[in-house]
């Protein structure tokens, strides 16, 4: 195996931030073609995930919440650093859901990157981006590994956009006018409450993604463990964009957790598959994020019973308690498993 592959997002900075701005600019690949190239037709988008509160699963999210609020006593996990989805999808015609604190706008850290993933893929789809072998290598790298340059790649590509120096008050509206376009394609689809139009990084922000950003941080990336729940249950059943699509995508979000790993922020030992190993014949997908101040995991899971769900959990200013994720997941596996 390549040191490459060994030299993964988590050795490299676990414990950053945000990250500097990539300074070397290349070439855009986002087509200013209003539709596909001729003779392509691209597949309607399938219907959207509508949720339906459930007070089964609001309960099981409610037993989630007290056991890492009260395992965690000692370490002062509070009510306010804790939120968490689970959507039910053993009938994915009907979902049931149920959330703590799951409107709650919180810096994502590298969870962010499924919302660039499912964006990729739809202006993919669309013909706007060329489906490059470098295109698909940063996709790749940008969830297999977590890799914060890759991310960086790609928020360029999808958003025809660089890092660099500062710009004339002019000419930066103009540039984070580009850069939000990611946002309207989740406003496009329903999606509310969220911020997705920064990179990720390891240290911080320079130039132009200063700026961007905000002097306090006001325009940071910021999700709600509800939409990010949804997106993954909408990849999960082959909603997002295409079935095709959805199936290459979770491809790249599939986690092996046999063996054993040194590094305890793999995505695939770490996190949820903590308490996805105690299940024999589970298998999971997932995406996870983590800082300095942030620690958060977007899993998608299926028992050998059928059962099908998505628990997405997010932690704040606790990012060192390697154990309030799998906490929580293992009493939603445990509801789960008894079905």
């Amino acid at each position: 195996m390549s040191s490459r592959k060994l030299f993964t997002a988590a050795t490299a900075c676990a414990l950053a931030l945000v990250a500097a701005p990539h300074g070397s600019a290349h070439k855009q690949t986002v087509s200013k073609a209003a539709s596909p190239p001729p003779g392509r037709q691209t597949q309607p988008a399938p219907s959207r995930i509508a949720p339906v509160q459930s007070p089964e699963i609001q309960s099981v999210v409610d037993e989630a919440a007290r056991a890492a609020l009260k395992k965690f006593a000692d370490k002062k996990l509070a009510e306010n650093q804790l939120a968490i989805t689970v959507i039910d999808l053993r009938d994915p015609n009907r979902p049931l859901t149920g959330s703590f604190r799951g409107e709650e706008r919180i810096y994502p850290a590298s969870v962010v990157k499924l919302f660039y993933l499912a964006y990729a893929h739809r202006l993919m789809e669309d013909g706007k981006l060329r489906e490059t072998d470098e295109l698909k290598r940063a996709l790749g790298d940008m969830i297999v590994f977590s890799y914060n340059d890759a991310t960086g790649y790609v928020l360029d590509m999808l958003t025809d956009t660089t890092s660099g120096k500062e710009l004339p008050d002019a000419e930066m509206k103009a540039w984070q006018y580009k850069r939000d376009a990611v946002n309207r394609y989740y406003a496009s689809l329903g999606y509310t409450n969220i911020n997705t139009n920064q990179k990720t990084f390891c240290e911080d922000a320079y130039g132009r993604e200063h700026f961007s950003r905000g002097a306090n941080g006001e325009n940071r990336n910021k999700l709600t463990t509800d939409a990010t729940a949804r997106l993954l249950a909408e990849i999960a059943t082959g909603r997002a964009v295409t079935q095709a699509r959805s199936t290459q995508m979770m491809t790249l979000l599939k986690r092996d957790y046999s063996g054993e790993s040194k590094d305890t922020d793999d995505q695939a030992h770490g996190f949820s598959a903590i308490a996805v190993k105690d299940f024999p014949g589970a298998r999971l997908w997932s995406k996870a994020g983590w800082t300095s101040t942030a620690r958060h995991d977007a899993a998608y899971i299926e028992l050998p019973n059928g059962a099908r769900f998505v628990v997405v959990t997010f932690t704040e200013n606790h990012s060192d308690d390697r154990d309030i994720i799998p906490t929580v997941a293992r009493v939603v596996l445990e509801h789960f498993a008894k079905r």
